[in-house]
């Protein structure tokens, strides 16, 4: 099996499990508040498409010569300045004024098919140029699609008041982005939900937790929006 097979595994998992559930949503509910403050549901929604999507163009473009970060170091606070998430915002809410509900479903499936297409198609180790203007191999970005879809789909079911559907392939995956490969420690006795909540500021830290994690080394990832 290459190395990206089970990331792939995990980014289709995750975008099919999100296309389900924008296929069931109302205008009401697109109407919603979010905790990515300002977006409502339905900004959120579009920029987790575009994120979705963002491989394919990234993959029509001649390949950079050598990766220059990985997947943990995409995420570094360095690059979520405020003036950076006022584009990244003024962006979702732009791409969601072009989206009406019911191609909602279909558009982000589209997204994340053409992705999955274009990743079977090349070789996981080309290396692509990120909108940070970061050299990461495809197998590493396709690390943060996962992230973004799987994350920003724990803020669609908090703003909707479901229960997280966090789909087991993509859980792995973020888990081990953020742990870095490592078990959590004992003490914490978390599972990967818990984890990822806790870790990407989806559930607030009590202080002994903090210092739990902070004593095991875990990164902790900038995500902007």
């Amino acid at each position: 099996m290459r190395p990206v097979e089970p990331v792939r595994a995990a980014f289709s998992a995750e975008c099919a499990r999100f296309t389900e559930i924008l296929a069931e949503l109302t205008d009401d509910d697109l109407n919603r508040p979010t905790d990515c403050p300002p977006w409502n549901v339905r900004d959120l929604i579009a920029h987790t498409r575009t994120g979705a999507g963002r491989l394919t163009d990234m993959l029509a473009v001649p390949a950079s010569p050598r990766a220059e970060v990985n997947a943990a170091g995409y995420f570094g606070a360095a690059k979520f300045t405020a003036e950076v998430d006022a584009d990244r915002i003024a962006d979702g809410q732009r791409e969601a004024l072009q989206v009406g509900r019911a191609a909602l479903a279909t558009e982000f499936d589209r997204a994340w098919r053409d992705t999955e297409a274009a990743v079977a198609a090349t070789q996981p180790d080309r290396v692509v140029r990120t909108r940070h203007g970061d050299a990461m191999r495809l197998d590493e970005f396709l690390r943060t699609r996962v992230v973004e879809v799987g994350v920003h789909g724990l803020d669609l079911a908090a703003a909707l008041g479901r229960p997280p559907w966090l789909t087991p392939p993509a859980a792995v995956v973020i888990a081990e982005l953020l742990t870095g490969g490592r078990p959590t420690p004992a003490g914490l006795s978390w599972d990967r939900l818990t984890l990822i909540r806790k870790a990407t500021g989806r559930a607030v830290l009590t202080a002994a937790e903090r210092a739990a994690i902070d004593a095991a080394g875990f990164g902790w990832l900038a995500f902007g929006r």
